[in-house]
């Protein structure tokens, strides 16, 4: 008689066993981290290959796993049933109700997830080489289910595509990015170049273009002593060159060529810029950063005349220019240092009306809107749908924007404060 129990008692443990491990599997395969399953595949470690190809067929996956997991429970329930009837009658339904739920629910369920969400990638590559095979041999009963229940779903006017919808990989990218924890000014740079990366195929050139009037430019008339010197005292080494008028740009000056040229010449007096000039190159105001990057490489060129619609010179982009929109600004012992944030000890920020906002963004991790307005100045024109007067202060977006100065209708300063919901203001981080 002992014998009699004990066999269906070890087949109800043995259920819950396996219960236990397609618990565990479904965790472990659906929370593991597919970038480290990719890396671990590249490093040649054939457990992440696995990994990667179930998760390819998530469907069959998640089948196979539901199968064999119904299937061993109701198993075990009925044999826990069978038992406790012959001992205790029609009460053992009861019994076997209560004792199998709850051995289920700890030790099938929560127990093994638990388990498996806190190792995920671990457990992972050990159950993947099983249930590859597994997936393989429930696959008939699991393609049947599958093929009842599309046929279900499409006579109730459910449409049902044959591969699970994959979310977007940018916005998988921006999740991850905004989980990278962490409040250094290391990791806060990090999640802003992370950012600019996948920004730059929404942001045109004509956000970042250097303007006209802060291009330094050269006349061809110059004489070539004068001329030579304009170039000297320009901490560029490329420089569009004008003819007649500024905005007729007839080429662009490379130091280098100039050096050169100077240095093969007689005498300077028969220097002739515009036949060591290389032709320029002009780009339409709404090309993308991202197209830009990739044309830059392709041209192997660093420098492009910006234009509107129009044809109309608005101003110059760099490969430098879009090299700062990822890793933020780039300065060389030529550059002349512009100071355009100044940090009050009031926690407010007077910012020149130039500034651009995706500077902000990126340097203090805000959300101002830079669809409609490039520069803050813009951003306070484009809200108050006036231009404001010295003084004056407007709230939007949570900040609060008060104007200092202005040059006739050019707002050149803004003290910005940002704000609460409840108007209170909120402590800055710390100046890089």
């Amino acid at each position: 008689m002992e014998i009699d129990i004990l066999i269906p008692i070890g087949a109800i443990l043995a259920l819950l066993v396996a219960s236990a491990f397609f618990s565990g599997s479904e965790t472990s395969l659906t929370a593991a981290s597919l970038p480290r399953m990719h890396t671990l595949e590249q490093q040649g470690d054939h457990r992440a290959a696995l990994v990667n190809k179930l998760w390819r067929q998530k469907e069959r996956l998640i089948g196979a796993i539901l199968l064999g997991n119904n299937l061993v429970n109701i198993m075990a329930s009925a044999l826990a049933t069978g038992v406790l009837i012959n001992y205790f009658g029609d009460a053992g339904v009861i019994y076997a109700t209560v004792a199998m739920t709850l051995l289920i629910l700890i030790f099938a369920e929560v127990l093994p997830k638990t388990y498996a969400i806190r190792h995920a990638d671990r457990i992972a590559l050990r159950v993947a080489p099983i249930m590859g095979p597994l997936i393989k041999l429930l696959f008939p009963i699991t393609h049947a289910i599958h093929v009842v229940v599309r046929a279900t779903l499409k006579v109730l006017g459910v449409e049902m595509s044959d591969r699970l919808e994959i979310a977007h990989t940018e916005e998988e990218l921006r999740g991850a990015i905004d989980l990278h924890a962490g409040e250094s000014e290391e990791v806060r740079h990090e999640r802003a170049m992370l950012r600019s990366i996948l920004d730059l195929a929404d942001v045109a050139v004509g956000d970042i273009l250097t303007h006209r009037k802060k291009v330094i430019s050269i006349d061809t008339g110059l004489p070539p002593a004068q001329l030579v010197e304009e170039v000297l005292r320009s901490p560029h080494t490329r420089l569009p060159l004008w003819q007649d008028n500024p905005d007729n740009i007839v080429g662009v000056l490379h130091a280098k060529a100039l050096l050169r040229a100077v240095h093969a010449l007689p005498t300077l007096d028969e220097l002739d810029v515009l036949t060591i000039a290389s032709p320029p190159w002009f780009i339409p105001e709404s090309t993308d950063l991202l197209s830009q990057l990739q044309a830059f490489r392709s041209r192997h060129e660093h420098f492009a005349i910006v234009v509107d619609e129009y044809g109309e010179v608005l101003g110059i982009v760099t490969l430098e220019d879009i090299l700062e929109e990822i890793v933020g600004e780039i300065e060389d012992e030529h550059d002349i240092e512009i100071e355009g944030v100044q940090m009050q000890p009031d926690g407010s920020l007077v910012v020149d009306g130039g500034v651009t906002i995706r500077d902000l963004n990126r340097q203090f991790e805000w959300r101002l809107p830079d669809e409609e307005a490039a520069t803050v100045a813009g951003l306070v024109l484009h809200e108050a749908r006036r231009i404001p007067n010295v003084g004056q202060a407007f709230v939007f977006h949570n900040f609060r924007f008060e104007i200092l100065s202005r040059q006739r209708n050019q707002i050149t300063s803004i003290r910005m404060r940002p704000l609460t919901e409840e108007g209170t203001t909120i402590p800055l981080p710390p100046e890089a």
